[in-house]
């Protein structure tokens, strides 16, 4: 009774537009006063949600992406990825794509990518001759490329989560994440040339060295945080203070495009990003708490045991419970409250963690796209000016990629499993 309660009441306050932190904690506090359970329970469970020293790398990572961002790292890599794929029909749309793909090795999360990518791009694109809504729709899907190469916010709350290396975790999102990204590339390309859309000359070899050199230095932050964790040069904490360093530089001494006057407003920003995760986090965790001590988690898992075994029903019926989860919830939320839950059922028919793991995090940022609660949709369509239902409809084609590739990432293991296993 008490646990019906608390997912209507949960349910309730996401409908009424209350922020999912917010949510989860009243829906929690309401059980806790019905239960007659102490309250000195929620720091308790909130504590012991963020006690956790692979989660001061959130702080790092988020505060390198914002230094990189502010010293010129955005107008590079779509400068450098323009002079590409510039020339081809729909160019711009290609390198709107391809700037994702760079840019996820910088932030670690969809919705910087959106707003970064997509402030420059989608009036550039708007100016050139594309449609509004298939500018945004280009961006939204593309930015979901941004959590699953590394480095990944979402990662690491799953490493935390399980206990599994968060350096395993980063390489084994490389592949699906160049899949996801090239997959994108398709409907891309074949609207551009089915609407006639732009593109531009084709440039010297000289002016792409020229500008691969300007997004050298930004790309090389993802290589020196993988290859220094993997080779056990550092932690991923202590990596993402190193990316701090190695983002202060380039953008001082290399870009010269970060000021000194410019660090404090990064640095609040920062703060206000890491604060609003890690209140998510811990409000997560003590809801998590409660669904155990209610044993959903058993529940759920003979629920989906008992409509069948077969691997490949089980993981369908996961993979369209995440699906429907990740349009209302956000993604952090979803991985503390869902992964301890869903993992028990899916190592039982053979997955391994860290394959489950990059799945379910490709799978909710599908939901980053999708109404009614998908940010990166939101985000895209206010910068392109258009209506969400407008934006969703151009969004189909790219739907479909990516659900693709999260079949093809979710029913063939090396995907994932191929990178990991090379460094071991």
């Amino acid at each position: 009774m008490f646990a019906l309660i608390l997912f209507v009441s949960f349910i309730v306050l996401i409908l009424l537009g209350v922020p999912i932190a917010f949510s989860l904690g009243l829906s929690s506090l309401l059980y806790l006063i019905l239960a007659d359970i102490p309250l000195n329970i929620i720091p308790q469970k909130m504590f012991a949600g963020i006690n956790s020293f692979v989660l001061l790398c959130i702080p790092g990572f988020i505060l390198a992406g914002n230094l990189m961002n502010f010293g010129g790292i955005t107008d590079r890599i779509i400068q450098f990825t323009n002079n590409i794929v510039g020339h081809i029909r729909g160019g711009l749309a290609l390198a709107n794509v391809g700037s994702s793909m760079g840019f996820a090795g910088i932030s670690g999360t969809a919705l910087a990518d959106t707003a970064s990518i997509g402030g420059v791009l989608i009036p550039a694109m708007k100016k050139e001759g594309y449609g509004a809504a298939f500018s945004a729709a280009v961006t939204s899907s593309s930015s979901t490329v941004g959590p699953i190469i590394p480095p990944s916010l979402p990662m690491i709350i799953v490493g935390t989560l399980a206990s599994i290396s968060v350096g395993d975790l980063f390489l084994a999102g490389v592949l699906p994440g160049i899949l996801l990204g090239l997959g994108l590339m398709i409907p891309t390309y074949i609207i551009s040339v089915k609407r006639n859309y732009p593109k531009g000359e084709r440039q010297p070899l000289s002016k792409i060295v020229k500008s691969f050199y300007g997004a050298f230095w930004a790309l090389m932050m993802t290589f020196i945080i993988l290859f220094g964790i993997l080779g056990g040069y550092f932690t991923p904490t202590e990596a993402s203070i190193i990316a701090v360093l190695y983002a202060l530089v380039v953008g001082l001494f290399i870009y010269k495009e970060l000021k000194i006057k410019d660090i404090p407003s990064i640095l609040l920003n920062s703060m206000v990003g890491t604060a609003s995760i890690m209140m998510l986090v811990g409000f997560a965790n003590l809801f998590g708490w409660i669904l155990v001590s209610e044993q959903i988690p058993i529940m759920v898992a003979d629920a989906i045991l008992s409509l069948s075994e077969n691997p490949i029903v089980v993981i369908l019926l996961i993979n369209l419970l995440l699906l429907f989860v990740g349009t209302f919830m956000e993604t952090i939320a979803a991985l503390v409250i869902l992964f301890p839950v869903l993992l028990p059922v899916a190592t039982s028919i053979g997955m391994d963690p860290i394959h489950f793991g990059v799945m379910m995090v490709l799978n909710l940022m599908i939901g980053l796209s999708t109404p009614p609660v998908g940010v990166c949709l939101f985000v895209a369509s206010s910068i392109g000016k258009v209506s969400m239902s407008e934006t969703t409809r151009e969004l189909l084609p790219f739907l479909g990629v990516s659900l693709v590739v999260l079949l093809l990432v979710a029913f063939i293991p090396e995907l994932t499993l191929l990178l990991p296993s090379l460094f071991d």
